[in-house]
């Protein structure tokens, strides 16, 4: 989830999917989640399996000045961002509430400009290959940024926004990865070091992401 309060044009170019080719939102039968939606989807689904999707990766790229930091001290969140493959989940969406469900993900993921939405391949189960809607982080977006590691673990420590603690983001995806058997490098790095800094207690949130 974004919440960058300034649009950018996405960039036409493009690894492994393809861009709208019309007004209007993507129509797909499944959803490939790589953070919050994880572990909290937010929409019905009648199929969840691991899978893989090359020619990204995930990464803590977009700046969060509002859900998970503020303007003064913003927060980081995960975009799928060029380059490598990242396992995540893969979503078959209910077909009866398939429209609602696309909806409201753009109206989570979309705000500001700082994903593009695309249709990429997954790979589930091994070998077989789906066609899911991904939200992948916007290169040309002011909120994109390409910080060290030192510097993401200083923020995902100490920044706090709307929907709570950025450090509880991080950890409950990377939790969430792992309890499903998945190794992420950039979380399975980050998450050790998050548990060994002291922080305040975490307040109960119901968060998107």
């Amino acid at each position: 989830m974004s919440d960058f309060a300034r649009p950018a044009s996405p960039s036409d170019s493009d690894p492994n999917g393809r861009s709208p080719q019309r007004e209007g939102r993507i129509e797909a039968d499944w959803v490939f989640a790589y953070g919050s939606l994880i572990w909290n989807p937010g929409f019905e689904f009648s199929e969840a399996a691991l899978a893989r999707v090359n020619g990204y990766h995930r990464f803590f790229c977009i700046q969060s000045m509002s859900y998970r930091g503020t303007p003064e001290q913003p927060g980081v969140v995960l975009g799928l961002d060029r380059g490598g493959s990242c396992i995540g989940m893969a979503f078959r969406l209910k077909s009866g509430s398939r429209r609602d469900a696309i909806d409201s993900l753009y109206e989570r993921e979309m705000g500001g400009g700082v994903y593009v939405p695309r249709i990429v391949t997954v790979t589930v189960q091994g070998n077989r290959r789906e066609q899911a809607l991904a939200f992948i982080a916007n290169q040309c977006s002011p909120a994109y940024a390409r910080l060290s590691e030192d510097e993401i673990l200083r923020r995902l420590s100490s920044c706090h926004g709307q929907r709570g603690p950025n450090r509880e983001y991080a950890l409950r995806t990377w939790q969430s990865l792992s309890e499903r058997g998945v190794h992420c490098p950039h979380l399975s790095r980050l998450g050790p070091l998050l548990l060994t800094h002291e922080h305040a207690p975490a307040r109960p949130s119901m968060a998107l992401g």
